[in-house]
């Protein structure tokens, strides 16, 4: 810049110059519009929710807080966090997630039948009843009441919403 200074003999040459310096340190130290940012690995997303299977409302956002979350994290459902790259704030979109990328498909060695027995006597065995179940060690386990028989009931350890396609309803709030 100096050399350039220096050739610029006349006052209107060297104004031209310092404006021509002014204007590219002008672009690369203002920032650039949030209003072009979209949702990429790191983001920290505020989004608000419905989300349905089956034709039923599971959960929803509304009246409550948004949900936020850092993209790429893990820490929403993998199918849900894959539909949202790209997406930028103020847009909303349906996004169907199948099984494999939600809670994955129903695994059958989670279903185990449990004596009755180990049951309070006056339990009421309701089937799709979500009960909880402690192990020797104490652990708590939720299931579901999947199965009635004679001498067991048949639990199901699999999460509530496994082998289920989820439809959200989004609406980006903020990205950060």
């Amino acid at each position: 810049m100096t050399e350039t200074w220096q050739r610029a003999k006349s006052g209107e040459q060297r104004w031209k110059v310092f404006f021509a310096v002014c204007t590219l340190l002008f672009a690369f130290l203002v920032p650039v519009s949030h209003a072009e940012d979209v949702i990429k690995t790191g983001s920290i997303v505020t989004f608000e929710y419905t989300l349905t299977v089956n034709g039923q409302v599971i959960e929803t956002s509304e009246g409550k807080n948004p949900i936020k979350y850092m993209q790429g994290q893990g820490t929403i459902v993998p199918g849900l966090e894959k539909a949202l790259e790209g997406m930028k704030a103020g847009e909303e979109k349906t996004i169907t997630v199948p099984a494999a990328e939600a809670y994955g498909p129903i695994q059958k060695d989670a279903i185990k039948d449990v004596p009755k027995e180990n049951f309070p006597a006056d339990f009421e065995f309701v089937l799709g009843s979500l009960i909880q179940l402690e192990d020797p060690d104490g652990n708590a386990y939720p299931g579901i009441i999947w199965d009635v028989k004679e001498k067991t009931v048949s639990v199901n350890f699999n999460h509530p919403l496994a082998g289920q396609t989820l439809l959200f309803d989004v609406k980006i709030l903020s990205i950060e």
